[in-house]
């Protein structure tokens, strides 16, 4: 039994444990929050990620701290390495949270990406319309936008931002890898991703991706794992165009995408992390059927309907509703595609998603 301590306490941080419990692990959480999915579920300190009093208390007893979100302060991380193990390593956190720099890491190890520049003067480089992204504390859409001219770009406020390619894609696909200390590594199906807004609405795992580009995610995640002596759950998210990968982000904890596992595969994503971590034998990642998630964004739909939908699976948050922010989700495990394209139009009677 591992005594496993988890930098912040959303829903993320909530199904880790919820995985980890019946693997004989305990849990505590670290983060700033006092109301918050993962609070009812172990200990939790309140206290300011700088407090270093805070965090030697946090770290005191346990075995292992890990993360479930990538802003978390880098040398907040390297901080508690000195009393305790911390996986994903901080590096990866260092890279990750700064899109240049993850772009730039990307390059490095041969995996393609868009055109970037942080030279704003280099736009026409490459064209309009482009993406304008700050280079830290973006997601969910949050700090990009589009822009059309070099005028428009001016106008924007673009101190710190990055300045991406725009890509026509033909669609969005996610990958996530796990790879344990000893250097076991397992991937789950590349997942097909629908948004709104920046915002992750629906995934899907059919088992109709081509191999070749399963081959293709595997290999770029890989040398990422590679690079950074990965221990963890890593997701990378991809642009698929004529046939080939671009990546567009990573994330080095577990995914919105991969929310399917807990009902859609041998073994979850969340299970698979704190086994990682853990240094414990992976689990299968093998999908149990065609799989869907719908996730659900700013207010829920009537759960007595949802509940009706033979085979749904509802996993709410404990968060209250407000615009744009994640409360949970929806998952099916189906025999075809053509079931669950039903089962996600029924839930499309009472809860708009596109």
């Amino acid at each position: 039994m591992s005594h496993i301590g988890v930098l912040g306490t959303g829903q993320l941080g909530r199904m880790l444990a919820l995985a980890g419990y019946p693997l004989g692990h305990r849990f505590r959480f670290l983060d700033p929050a006092s109301d918050s999915p993962a609070s009812l579920l172990a200990d939790h300190l309140t206290f300011d990620y700088a407090d270093k009093s805070a965090l030697e208390k946090f770290a005191k007893g346990l075995n292992i701290v890990t993360y479930e979100f990538e802003n978390v302060p880098v040398e907040i991380a390297r901080y508690l390495e000195k009393f305790v193990t911390v996986y994903p390593p901080p590096i990866a956190l260092e890279k990750a949270q700064d899109r240049f720099i993850e772009k730039s890491f990307f390059c490095e190890l041969g995996i393609p990406t868009p055109k970037f520049t942080i030279d704003l003067s280099k736009a026409n480089d490459f064209g309009f319309p482009a993406i304008l992204k700050t280079r830290r504390m973006g997601y969910d859409g949050k700090g990009q936008s589009i822009v059309h001219s070099q005028a428009e770009l001016i106008a924007e406020k673009s101190k710190d931002c990055i300045l991406e390619e725009f890509i026509s894609f033909d669609r969005e696909l996610s990958i996530i890898a796990v790879r344990n200390k000893s250097g076991e590594t397992k991937f789950y199906p590349l997942i097909e991703n629908q948004h709104r807004e920046g915002i992750l609405r629906l995934s899907i795992v059919d088992g109709n991706i081509p191999s070749k580009l399963q081959k293709q995610a595997e290999e770029f995640a890989m040398k990422v794992l590679s690079a950074l002596n990965y221990v963890g759950v890593l997701t990378i998210e991809f642009f698929e165009k004529d046939g080939w990968l671009l990546a567009n982000e990573m994330a080095p904890r577990v995914h919105n995408s991969g929310h399917w596992t807990i009902e859609g595969s041998i073994t979850s994503q969340f299970e698979n992390h704190v086994r990682a971590v853990t240094d414990a034998p992976l689990g299968s990642t093998s999908p149990l059927g065609v799989c869907g998630m719908i996730n659900l964004i700013g207010n829920v739909p009537d759960v007595e309907f949802i509940l009706k939908i033979e085979g749904a699976h509802l996993h709410l948050y404990d968060k209250s509703p407000r615009p744009k922010r994640k409360l949970g989700h929806i998952t099916f495990v189906e025999k075809d595609i053509e079931t669950l394209q039903r089962k996600i139009d029924l839930v499309k009677e009472v809860y708009e998603l596109f």
